[in-house]
């Protein structure tokens, strides 16, 4: 398992660029989906997520935190999707939901991953990489297709709202 683990680590940058690509792909559909279209809500979300992972691109993977800085990009990225839904007054769509746990979940398994590899000095092969690395693909390839057929594929939305209905009603 290790060794398909450090192939996987091998992949990174280009699976990065594949990820990126998926972003791309969702953002020029709904931008086409959009043209005739008074809302235009997931082009602008597939916007923010395309130019989040374009410009993350940019980061140097080999400086000293990286999994720090990626953690902060994230924070940032939904930090920007967070502003966008005071801005945007209409309807919301679905995949504001799976973009939001999406990046806070690739965001703790940053952290983590920083905690394990800069503070604890991890450099074995243990299961939490197994969990960061499929994780991190689960989650991203997750967001991408929310983003284009806009459905709730893993029950996400409903299960939101059945927490706020029980935090509200207890």
């Amino acid at each position: 398992m290790a060794d398909i683990l450090w192939a996987l680590v091998d992949l990174g940058y280009n699976v990065a660029i594949l990820f990126t690509w998926f972003f791309l792909i969702a953002f020029l559909y709904n931008l086409s989906a959009s043209i005739n279209k008074n809302d235009k809500s997931r082009m602008h979300l597939s916007f923010i997520m395309m130019v989040s992972y374009i410009s993350s691109l940019f980061m140097d993977p080999l400086i000293e935190n990286p999994h720090l800085n990626y953690f902060y990009y994230d924070l940032a990225t939904i930090s920007v999707l967070i502003l966008w839904r005071f801005i945007y007054k209409k309807l919301v769509p679905i995949a504001f939901s799976y973009l939001i746990v999406g990046l806070f979940i690739n965001a703790c398994l940053f952290l983590g991953m920083h905690y394990d590899i800069e503070i604890a000095g991890t450099l074995y092969y243990w299961w939490f990489w197994t969990v960061y690395i499929f994780g991190m693909y689960f989650v991203d390839f997750t967001m991408a297709l929310v983003l284009i057929i806009n459905k709730d594929v893993l029950g996400l939305n409903k299960l939101l709202k059945s927490f706020k209905k029980l935090y509200l009603n207890g």
